[in-house]
């Protein structure tokens, strides 16, 4: 092993016997246990004091999955039978940390990743921490799309007089109470903001820069999702599209005059084409109606007391959240690899997108949600078993050789 290290006499150097893998969010859990199935160990490396930190630490209270529970289950484990149709944020961590005793997932918390790289003089990854440098044959990114929040650069947010946050910051509508707030985003989560911040009397002005595909949760008693997932195993993905959006123009009406226009491109292809998410509606559309939800077109600039929008609007604000949405961080510590892009997303679309060179894999950046995750975590885990029984069989091949040419001898 002294091939591998460096110069720096400091550093610890740990040998893994299995799979590295970055990150105890649902897609490190979900490989780590399927790894567990074919007798694989491995290491999960979190650089959060817990799992699933995004979940546990920065989301909202009134968050429940956005899908069905069954389209949410991670390999190998079902959700309980009495949890309703769509968990809380609450009971989907309840589900994960259920999960992680049962696969006897024990990742190392407090562990950042500060680089990651592979070897080629004694093709390994290496894989450093701030105090140790972990070797192994295969490194597993597991870090997923939404590791770090994206915040925007507009003119002027210096100045602002009162709080700007992140949706990954808010908590709950409580601590708006009464105020006037500006929420910057149309996504689900700002869509779900305001709807909570209309529960505590607050005035919710959503910025809508752009066009955005608004669906009903729920189609004829059927998840929309549920729904479009069983067409499109008959029909083409466009015609499913446009049923899509023929039923919701009947259910949620023509959505233009309230300023939420929508892309040319059918919900569903428009998702596999760039990874952005059709609103599926909780609620927060009829306060729009209501006008209790005024929708703003983009900001130009913030002023001390509020903001300035490109349509010549000039309105004063409390509190600004920024409902801007979450980007990969894998650029800052995988090093020397283009198997990522700049973004952070594999080159390789979905469904090829989970395998590199040299041991590297990826799971949960499908851009599918935990579907496309347990579709990654398995294919992982069946790769690498075959890995090991291809090295076990040459070794006993080459034992089996040792002894017959001791014997002629």
């Amino acid at each position: 092993m002294d091939t591998c290290r460096e110069e720096d006499t400091q550093l610890k150097y740990a040998w893994v016997h299995g799979p590295i893998i970055v990150g105890a969010g649902p897609s490190g859990l979900a490989v780590s246990a399927c790894l567990d199935e074919k007798g694989i160990p491995s290491l999960v490396l979190e650089k959060s004091n817990c799992i699933a930190s995004l979940w546990q630490y920065k989301t909202y209270s009134r968050l429940t999955l956005h899908l069905p529970k069954q389209f949410c289950e991670l390999p190998l484990m079902g959700f309980p039978t009495d949890f309703p149709k769509y968990p809380s944020k609450q009971q989907f961590i309840s589900y994960m940390k259920s999960y992680t005793t049962y696969f006897s997932i024990e990742p190392r918390f407090s562990q950042s990743v500060e680089s990651a790289k592979f070897d080629p003089s004694c093709e390994f990854w290496r894989v450093r921490t701030p105090d140790i440098e972990y070797i192994s044959r295969w490194l597993i990114v597991a870090t997923g799309e939404n590791a770090e929040p994206v915040i925007p650069e507009i003119p002027g947010m210096d100045r602002f007089h009162g709080p700007i946050i992140h949706t990954s910051m808010y908590q709950s509508g409580e601590e708006f109470r009464n105020q006037k707030v500006l929420v910057i985003g149309c996504g689900n989560s700002g869509m779900e903001v305001c709807f909570d911040l209309c529960s505590y009397n607050a005035s919710s002005h959503m910025v809508v820069r752009n066009t955005v595909h608004i669906l009903p949760r729920e189609m004829f008693g059927f998840s929309t999702f549920g729904l479009a997932m069983a067409l499109l195993k008959w029909f083409p993905l466009r015609l499913v599209d446009k049923f899509l959006l023929l039923v919701t123009s009947l259910t949620l009406g023509n959505t233009d005059w309230l300023g939420l226009r929508r892309p040319k491109t059918g919900p569903i292809e428009l998702k596999n084409m760039t990874g952005k998410t059709p609103v599926l509606d909780a609620g927060a559309l009829l306060q729009i109606k209501n006008g209790k939800i005024q929708v703003m077109e983009g900001v130009r600039e913030i002023t001390r007391r509020g903001a300035k929008f490109v349509d010549g609007q000039e309105k004063e604000f409390d509190s600004i959240i920024l409902a801007t949405g979450y980007k990969s961080n894998v650029p800052s510590w995988l090093k020397s690899c283009d198997f990522f892009t700049d973004e952070g997303m594999p080159r390789t679309p979905f469904p090829n997108g989970w395998k590199g060179e040299n041991g590297l894999y990826s799971v949960g950046f499908t851009r599918r949600g935990l579907l496309g995750t347990a579709s990654d975590a398995i294919k992982i885990a069946a790769d690498i078993a075959d890995q090991c029984r291809a090295f076990k069989d040459a070794m006993i091949t080459t034992c089996n050789a040792h002894i017959v040419l001791h014997k002629k001898s």
